[in-house]
């Protein structure tokens, strides 16, 4: 018993072994996985920002032949079957419908994605055409509020008229016998014109339109000053000044497109071409489609013409305001001869003989350049337009 009770036990323990390194395969394979997520998850943002006719582009380039993909020409395979009594072809077409092996057909007219393009460009020339005349309306609005609210200016409101034509706006400043718009035969701005001018500018910063500045005389021949100097040049130096004083009243210089002379070759009364109300400034603010064409010497298609849109009537600021028909100075033009006048193309708009002085929009204080022109064959009187 002693014996068994000195006995040693001996306890072995075996250490456990590692296992070796794996390797790193599954690395390739997180890779793999993470490239193929990145790129599905590209083409979802990609077809989420695609338009509906870009994603029928690329449904019909997917669905056609892969002759036609590969080669071009007619979606249909070739009428030949290679294999000499074979089925029929995978590709056939019937009734303008390409029919494939998986059930799936795809249209055959490749015009069908350009027709869509075009109906999407229709539309939204369309959606831009209205904003804007919304726009220019309400301009019009505002234009005739702000001269409502100065006193000074209501008073004046009869002899300012606006209306739409097919080029855009027109805002008209008329002459009158008894407050004239202008020093006699001369381009200086009589006080109450400019305070019109400068109000007329200040509104026009509201909308991004450019506009045309034109200057009207009657057919009194110019009577005085240097040789050669008529009824031409006087109307474009008004318009010029006009010009000056708008920007004075705080529009961006750079809005002002065209700056014309055109004599009395648009009278707004034409049974009377003495008549001193066909003494006028037009200004024109352009819709696009006008604009686009003058910076692109498009006369062809452009022409500022006096048809009004809508009801073919011009009424005054003071009528528009007031409901009314317009009265006085502007309501007798009216009365004498149609408002709405069609005029010829912008870019000609004086007869061949007699060129209308067209200046591009010169430096402040600087007259622009105009070719002479002989007083036309009436009696000259001493008090000129």
């Amino acid at each position: 018993m002693s014996n068994n009770k000195d006995r040693a036990i001996v306890v072995k323990r075996v250490a456990p072994k590692k296992g070796g390194h794996h390797g790193g395969a599954w690395k390739l394979a997180y890779a793999d996985f993470m490239t193929a997520m990145m790129a599905f998850f590209l083409l979802m943002w990609l077809l989420s920002s695609a338009s509906t006719v870009q994603l029928k582009g690329i449904a019909d380039y997917f669905n056609q032949p892969l002759k036609v993909t590969l080669w071009g020409g007619d979606r249909s395979a070739e009428d030949s079957s290679i294999v000499k009594g074979g089925g029929r072809d995978i590709s056939s077409q019937d009734d303008g419908v390409t029919r494939r092996s998986d059930g799936m057909t795809a249209r055959t007219d490749r015009s069908t994605v350009k027709h869509n393009d075009d109906e999407a460009s229709k539309t939204q020339q369309g959606s831009l055409e209205r904003q804007e005349q919304v726009r220019l309306h309400d301009l019009q609005v505002k234009l005739m509020a702000a001269i409502e609210a100065n006193p000074v200016l209501r008073q004046f409101k009869q002899q300012i008229r606006i209306d739409s034509t097919l080029q855009g706006l027109r805002i008209e400043i008329v002459d009158s016998q008894k407050r004239p718009m202008f020093a006699t035969a001369r381009d200086v701005v009589e006080p109450y014109m400019r305070d019109i001018l400068q109000a007329i500018g200040k509104t026009l910063n509201d909308v991004p339109n450019r506009i045309v500045v034109q200057g009207h005389t009657d057919a009194v021949p110019y009577a005085g000053g240097e040789k050669g100097y008529s009824n031409w040049e006087l109307s474009a130096d008004r318009a010029n000044a006009s010009r000056r004083e708008l920007i004075a009243g705080g529009m961006d210089e750079a809005k002002v497109l065209r700056v014309l002379g055109l004599a009395s070759t648009q009278n707004l009364n034409k049974a009377d071409p003495l008549d001193p109300e066909n003494r006028r400034i037009s200004i024109i603010v352009l819709n696009k489609k006008s604009e686009e064409a003058l910076m692109h010497d498009d006369s062809t298609t452009t022409t500022l013409s006096d048809d009004a849109a809508g009801s073919g009537k011009a009424l005054s600021a003071g009528a528009l305001m007031s409901g009314g028909p317009a009265g006085g100075a502007a309501g007798s033009a009216n009365s004498s001869a149609p408002a709405m006048q069609k005029l010829p193309p912008l870019l000609s708009a004086a007869p061949a003989a007699r060129p209308a002085a067209a200046v591009a929009p010169p430096a402040p204080n600087v007259a622009p350049a105009v070719a002479p022109e002989l007083a036309p064959a009436l009696p000259a009187r001493s008090e000129a337009p």
